[in-house]
């Protein structure tokens, strides 16, 4: 008895009573079943039968994301229960996997071999496969799609032993993952969340790079560059750990002009007028520059406090773009000492003496060759 059970726990015997006296409506809402198809009140049975707690959650959804959502989870049980059970050959169950998500569009059928507890979604698989084919074509999508794609790794693992944590990790992707990935798509499909980021700020992608809608366009962009930085300090642990050079200017070099490029693109409307890249002398600065830790974590340092210098004070993501600039800059600090830049010369005065010393070389060169060509001519 599961108030036995939590006898030790006076706050989960509260819990349980007030659940019990009503409590439960505040998370699941009681259901319509009156108004509902014989079919799609069996599918709430069965998925009150197979599952406890996924049952609670599911039927406290909002609209048709909760029928959605139900039938997702009965067509992933049904393919479950094919793979658990092993009473049934190889042979078969390869197979059945592979092609379990075209069943959904087989109106007869059914498999009655299974031994397992929960064989009567498979048994009487034509009542999920109809509902499911009166749901809307943006959900059919994704439940057909993840069931394809699980079908096929669970098949896979079925033929080979897991052998190592990333093979361990593959195929929870398939068993676990792929049900996260596929439910994220459901509710964007019921448009009870958004799909993208840019949706919070245009009904349509292709208005941002209208000029009247260049502050959404701004705000978008800021909130995309600041989810990148959020990146930065797990780059800035990770390039610490690396001792081989080689593997080092392999990672750091990219991972700086990724900053680079960030900070040139945040708050700039010329990304939506043209392309918007670092220059190539930037580049090769950089390429040169980021050689050891410490330069890396200067060069990090200064694109994050030029980004800092370009938040404004109405953008919509001002304080996630400060907070996470904030993190970067304590992460670079409780590493190793930065170098000093103080010492290094300007760039304004490094760029004029280059530039003074290329018009001196072209000034000597033509002159170099004035003489050589007077020298030539008095020679004939």
């Amino acid at each position: 008895m599961d108030i036995l059970k939590s006898l030790g726990h006076p706050e989960e015997i509260f819990n349980l009573f007030r659940f019990k006296m009503g409590g439960c409506r505040s998370v699941m809402p009681k259901l319509d079943y009156e108004s509902m198809s014989d079919s799609l009140r069996t599918c709430y049975i069965y998925l009150n039968q197979t599952s406890r707690s996924f049952a609670a959650v599911i039927q406290a959804l909002d609209g048709e994301l909760r029928h959605a959502v139900c039938i997702f989870y009965l067509v992933l049980r049904a393919l479950d229960t094919v793979e658990d059970d092993m009473s049934i050959p190889l042979e078969k169950k390869v197979p059945l996997l592979h092609n379990f998500h075209s069943f959904l569009y087989d109106a007869e059928w059914s498999f009655s071999e299974s031994q397992e507890k929960d064989r009567q979604v498979l048994e009487d698989f034509p009542t999920i496969s109809v509902e499911f084919r009166n749901l809307g074509q943006e959900y059919r999508e994704v439940i057909s799609d993840i069931c394809h794609r699980m079908g096929v790794g669970m098949a896979e693992y079925l033929e080979k032993k897991v052998g190592s944590m990333k093979e361990w990790d593959k195929y929870c992707h398939y068993v676990a993952g792929l049900v996260g990935i596929g439910l994220s798509r459901l509710f964007s499909a019921s448009q009870l969340e958004d799909p993208e980021a840019w949706s919070q700020f245009s009904a349509r992608l292709e208005d941002l790079a209208m000029p009247q809608h260049l502050d959404s366009a701004l705000a978008c962009l800021n909130l995309l560059v600041t989810d990148a930085l959020r990146h930065v300090p797990d780059v800035i642990s990770y390039l610490s750990r690396l001792r081989n050079q080689s593997v080092f200017n392999f990672c750091a070099i990219p991972q700086v002009m990724a900053i680079a490029t960030l900070s040139a693109c945040y708050n700039n409307p010329q990304v939506f007028q043209g392309v918007v890249k670092i220059r190539k002398g930037q580049a090769v600065t950089l390429m040169m520059q980021a050689t050891n830790m410490g330069a890396v974590q200067t060069i990090i340092s200064q694109y994050s406090q030029e980004i800092l210098q370009k938040v404004s004070l109405t953008d919509p993501s001002r304080d996630k773009t400060l907070l996470i600039l904030q993190l970067i800059r304590e992460k670079s600090l409780s590493q190793d000492t930065l170098p000093s830049r103080a010492h290094h010369l300007s760039p304004v005065y490094l760029s004029a003496a280059m530039l003074l010393a290329a018009l001196s070389w072209q000034y000597l060169s033509a002159t170099a060759g004035q003489a050589a060509g007077t020298t030539d001519m008095q020679g004939h």
